[in-house]
């Protein structure tokens, strides 16, 4: 399977949600007073840079995104911080941001750009908590396995700008967030740890997740969330009644412009689903399973966010190790080969999107003495697929829909 096939899968998937192409239908009209812009995630200063150039409105105000993902902007400062730990980068931003969004008038607009990553890089966090404790717990939800929504949940309550909050900050300023999903489901409340809209989840919700993956947390943070003194917003709160939430871009309208172009190369494109979770490595067994039974002439695509739970010493990301997986499982059928990548560029921590498999994938390993097995086992995908030098580099994207998957089982297209 070509190479420039798979590739070209990924690049309509990411093309379909640039800022530059889906901010600009959806900017709303200009308010009577301030225009104040604000915002986080990895897509936020690629969102500024569209607001500037498409929105005939004088803006100000300050976007934090992780760093390598800046873009110039005019009058919107961007700031860089890191991702998926936070840092004192992105716990200043933030404490800026909470800032520059109180004390305004009723005919204020608050326009809010947020993405995937915007969790961490909002690192404003609650009266009591230093951010080293917060760095803390977040290193151990990483490494639990534990879902995005889960994570998202202590984040919030631990946080003093996510979770509805930054809108209660800026009230009575209406409030328009225009957000670039990147997690399964979409749900508003869990994209960038939702700060600002209501939340569902409370401080019960947060010790149950710490518990459940059996996570000692800091005394300070156990002090925070046993006390429950300092509820989120919840639903029907009216300091959030002006707050208005847009959805610009998904990982199912990126699923589809991948399926788009896997008609026009005459496969038939089946969407598994684009809010996919559990062990990267069981989905890439399971995966494998399905490609086997799977018609040849068809494109199985799929999106969400899989999970890793950290037992090795290797480096690799949730895109690689579903890739390990499943070409473990497939051990060389022949006519299969899959592309993962997260969209934002980067898998995990490390310098690559993801990876690609092809059915001589593991007769190459063999021939350089890489055994897939035992990279699984040490959580090693990374190692692995540089090996063979078939990781998937883009660089930063400036977007995030998650992660995209696309396995091809080759053969006749169907007539």
């Amino acid at each position: 399977m070509s190479l420039i096939l798979l590739r070209s899968f990924l690049d309509a998937a990411i093309a379909r949600a640039n800022p530059a192409v889906c901010v600009a239908p959806f900017l709303p009209p200009p308010p009577r007073g301030r225009a104040v812009v604000v915002g986080a995630g990895k897509a936020a200063a690629a969102m500024a840079r569209a607001v500037e150039d498409h929105w005939s409105v004088p803006v100000s105000g300050l976007v934090v995104t992780r760093y390598g993902h800046g873009v110039a902007c005019r009058h919107i400062e961007v700031v860089e911080a890191a991702h998926p730990v936070p840092d004192a980068a992105g716990a200043d931003a933030a404490t800026r941001i909470l800032g520059l969004v109180q004390g305004l008038d009723p005919d204020d607009m608050v326009l809010c750009l947020l993405s995937g990553g915007g969790s961490a890089l909002l690192a404003c966090s609650a009266a009591g908590i230093a951010l080293a404790a917060k760095r803390l717990v977040t290193q151990a939800l990483l490494k639990s396995g534990a879902t995005i929504a889960e994570i998202n949940c202590v984040r919030k309550h631990l946080s003093a700008i996510k979770g509805g909050r930054l809108a209660v900050a800026a009230h009575p300023a209406s409030v328009v967030t225009l957000a670039i999903s990147d997690v399964p489901g979409d749900n508003p409340a869990v994209i960038a740890s939702g700060p600002t809209v209501p939340d569902p989840t409370t401080f019960a919700d947060a010790r149950a997740v710490l518990a459940k993956y059996r996570i000692q947390p800091p005394a300070s943070v156990a002090a925070r969330l046993a006390n429950a003194s300092d509820e989120t917003p919840k639903p029907n709160d009216p300091r959030l009644a002006r707050s208005t939430y847009t959805l610009i871009a998904t990982p199912q309208k990126a699923l589809e412009a991948a399926a788009a172009v896997a008609r026009a190369a005459g496969f038939e494109p089946i969407i598994l689903g684009d809010a996919i979770e559990g062990e990267a490595r069981a989905l890439g067994a399971a995966h494998a399973r399905l490609a086997r039974e799977t018609a040849p002439g068809r494109v199985l695509l799929s999106g969400g966010e899989t999970t890793v739970t950290v037992d090795g010493r290797g480096r690799g990301g949730r895109n690689a190790e579903y890739l390990l997986a499943l070409a473990d499982a497939l051990n060389g059928a022949p006519g299969i080969s899959a592309i993962a990548a997260d969209t934002d560029g980067i898998d995990g921590t490390e310098d690559n999107a993801g990876a690609v498999v092809l059915p001589d994938t593991l007769a190459r390993a063999r021939l350089k003495g890489l055994d897939a097995a035992a990279a699984l086992a040490a959580n090693d995908s990374y190692g692995f697929f540089a090996g063979l030098g078939d990781l998937v580099v883009t660089g930063p994207t400036r977007t995030n829909v998650n992660d995209f998957r696309a396995i091809v089982v080759a053969g006749a297209p169907p007539g």
